[in-house]
């Protein structure tokens, strides 16, 4: 094969690879970027697996997950542009390399069921996981090897432009979704889900078993317990957890339950059917709530009994927290418990309110904006916060697609335009001094 050969097919390999690197990485940090809650939650399980989840203090966990995603987002951004391509393609590899060390790790014991890698979006098994990142690290290795053959799509005078652009745009987003909730809402009880729908299993499916087990609280000793062996009541409820036993058809919805603290009783059903509206105010864990809002959370439960609606608070702490918060807060509000994996999938925020009606969703609002008295001036069957907010997920993807595209189709386009006009001033001034001689 001739020199010219072996040059044509060393560029279409590398760049070949490289936007299949950029692909992954720009669709795995978009993931991450718009849903960080999510991503520490899942950093932070693989943390536990290593022993490490209790020694680390939560901001560097928070921190971490928040930063990967706009790391891979901008290490996408320049292997697409081709820009930064020896820092882009060297840290990509050392990712890689990590990466597929510890997914074939992962593989092999299988600590975890998913990778979270790309978030709530797609979801792969442990083995792909890591078939997927052998794939990517091939293509590492080649970028790596032949950078140089990596085409530019970006002057040297305007890549700082798009990498700066480009980090501002992700950092942005991930802080908005933070503060919020993420944008595009990927988790099963998005706005417009119905609840009940989603909970059922058709006909003749085989149905996943799962043990649901309480721990409880006498004097210094904490035990376990299953439905069908509760203890009395000299010991003191702590948490619950809820274990899968024997896999079968899993629905999108299959582990919402809501148990009334008071007296035990299942409202799951109650609270599901009612055509009613009913306010649920999820507090995954009580002592580590943000109580910057209780005035405004107050006033809602008032709102919400002076008009006939319903108002649970749903949490997996235990009593003794539960009474601390009513202490603190004046919280006069019933208090349910709910699953902790589940109230972190509900809403990622602590606390954060969620509005429903005959079990759809209507309306998810974070711990930063929920609805205050200028907002609930009349009935909620007048209103629009009384109406179902649902978007489509592809609506909400392309308004984001282009706040992000066009400013860099706009770069591109000058960019174009001031190469080509410094190419004729210095054609015209090799012109001048060639007629000169």
């Amino acid at each position: 094969m001739t020199t010219k050969k072996c040059d044509i097919t060393y560029g279409i390999l590398v760049n070949t690879s490289r936007f299949i690197l950029a692909a992954v990485f720009l669709f795995s940090g978009f993931t991450k970027a718009i849903d960080p809650t999510g991503s520490y939650y899942k950093l932070q399980e693989y943390l536990n697996v290593f022993g490490l989840g209790t020694i680390l203090p939560d901001w560097i966990t928070f921190s971490g997950a928040f930063l990967l995603g706009i790391l891979e987002f901008c290490l996408g951004i320049y292997l697409f542009w081709g820009i930064r391509r020896k820092i882009s393609t060297t840290v990509t590899l050392l990712m890689m390399i990590s990466f597929t060390l510890l997914t074939l790790y992962i593989a092999i014991a299988n600590p975890v069921s998913d990778c979270g890698c790309f978030g709530e979006a797609l979801h792969l098994t442990n083995w792909q996981t890591f078939w997927k990142n052998v794939v990517l690290l091939l293509c590492a290795i080649i970028a790596y090897h032949k950078g140089n053959k990596i085409t530019r799509f970006v002057s040297d005078k305007f890549a700082w432009l798009t990498s700066l652009y480009s980090a501002l745009f992700i950092i942005v987003l991930s802080a908005v979704c933070l503060h919020y909730l993420p944008i595009i809402d990927l988790m099963p009880y998005k706005v417009g889900t119905d609840i009940k729908a989603s909970m059922e299993i058709p006909e003749g499916a085989k149905q996943s078993k799962y043990e649901t087990y309480f721990t409880y609280k006498q004097g210094d000793i904490s035990r376990e317990f299953t439905v069908d062996n509760l203890p009395d009541s000299t010991w003191t409820f702590q948490s619950s957890r809820t274990e899968l036993i024997e896999k079968g058809f899993e629905p999108a919805i299959h582990d919402f339950s809501i148990t009334l603290n008071s007296t035990g009783e299942d409202l799951t059903d109650q609270v599901l059917q009612t055509p009613n509206y009913t306010f649920l105010l999820v507090m995954q864990r009580i002592e580590l709530a943000d109580d910057g809002n209780i005035d405004r959370i107050n006033d809602l439960y008032d709102y919400a009994q002076q008009n006939g609606y319903g108002f649970y608070a749903l949490t997996s702490s235990p009593e003794e927290e539960i009474i601390k918060w009513e202490d603190k807060t004046g919280a006069e509000y019933p208090f349910c418990y709910t699953d902790d994996t589940t109230l972190k999938t509900m809403i990622r925020s602590n606390p954060g309110l969620m509005l429903i009606k005959d079990g759809i969703i209507l309306q998810k609002w974070s711990n930063n904006n929920m609805p205050d008295e200028y907002q609930l001036n009349g009935r909620l069957e007048e209103l629009p916060i009384g109406q179902c907010a649902r978007e489509s997920t592809l609506n909400k993807a392309t308004k984001l697609a282009l706040w992000f595209v066009i400013p860099l189709m706009t770069f591109l386009a000058l960019d174009k335009i001031f190469s080509r006009r410094k190419k004729t001033e210095d054609e015209e001034e090799t012109s001048t001094n060639e007629e000169k001689k």
